[in-house]
């Protein structure tokens, strides 16, 4: 599934949503520099915010479409896996990953991070938890029910109480605690809102990862029928989401 995305990185690109300005200045602000490593880069989505926001930005990519996207928007890309990366003594002053940490080893990507942070540097890695009006989530569980059966998506409704990508927050969490090299975990949350229309959804939902791979049949039909849920609802709606962070700093080396 990770490597599914780069289908049709354009999609990707013009669809996802953004990250909030605010998260972006706040870890711009507990920083000690400009020098930004974005780990599974993808199309480059986060690191245009931070280059905007005055960060000189590498991405690290194990898919050359999405790599190659990446660069073509202007950011300078690698292609490898975090894990495999060879820094060659490149260090900055933040790593982030956004909407990607779950793919790295947290163990071993929170000590791939501290190797290349300067003293005082932050990792910083969150996630987008998308939350449809209660009218829409209904409709939308029922049509993964008939669709994909025994998909995520026709589990939404027992899991919609649940604390957004907590058990990815909690493996980070315990990843950056036991690489040895960084202060307290803290977690940050961002709440903000977003509004579709029916044709912008449907342009969404291909790129979401339980959907990358799905037969063309059974894609089409999956969206006929949120198609029909927004309709119902005439025809968009506001989605409300949730950033959620785990971020740690640097600690120093031992003189």
């Amino acid at each position: 599934m990770a490597e599914s995305f780069g289908v049709d990185a354009e999609r990707y690109d013009r669809t996802r949503p953004r990250y909030p300005d605010a998260l972006v200045e706040r870890i711009v602000a507990a920083s000690p520099g400009p020098d930004v490593l974005d780990v599974g880069t993808g199309t480059g989505i986060a690191a245009r915010q931070f280059q905007a926001a005055g960060c000189r930005v590498l991405g690290v990519e194990p898919d050359p479409r999405m790599a190659a996207f990446a660069r073509r928007a202007g950011t300078e890309v690698a292609v490898s896996t975090f894990e495999a990366w060879d820094p060659a003594g490149h260090t900055c002053d933040a790593v982030i990953a956004g909407q990607t940490w779950h793919w790295v080893d947290p163990v071993a990507g929170a000590a791939k991070a501290a190797q290349v942070l300067r003293p005082g540097g932050r990792l910083a890695v969150f996630w987008n938890a998308f939350q449809a009006p209660p009218e829409l989530a209904e409709a939308v569980v029922e049509v993964y029910r008939r669709v994909l059966p025994d998909s995520l998506g026709a589990q939404a409704a027992a899991m919609r109480d649940q604390d957004p990508y907590g058990a990815m927050c909690d493996k980070a969490a315990d990843g950056m605690r036991r690489a040895g090299a960084f202060g307290a975990p803290e977690r940050w949350r961002f709440d903000w809102e977003l509004s579709y229309t029916r044709d912008e959804w449907l342009d969404l939902l291909p790129t979401q990862g339980i959907h990358t791979r799905l037969p063309p049949d059974t894609l089409a039909e999956l969206l006929a029928g949120m198609g029909a849920a927004v309709d119902a609802l005439g025809g968009a709606f506001t989605a409300h989401y949730t950033t959620v962070v785990v971020t740690a700093a640097r600690t120093p080396d031992p003189a």
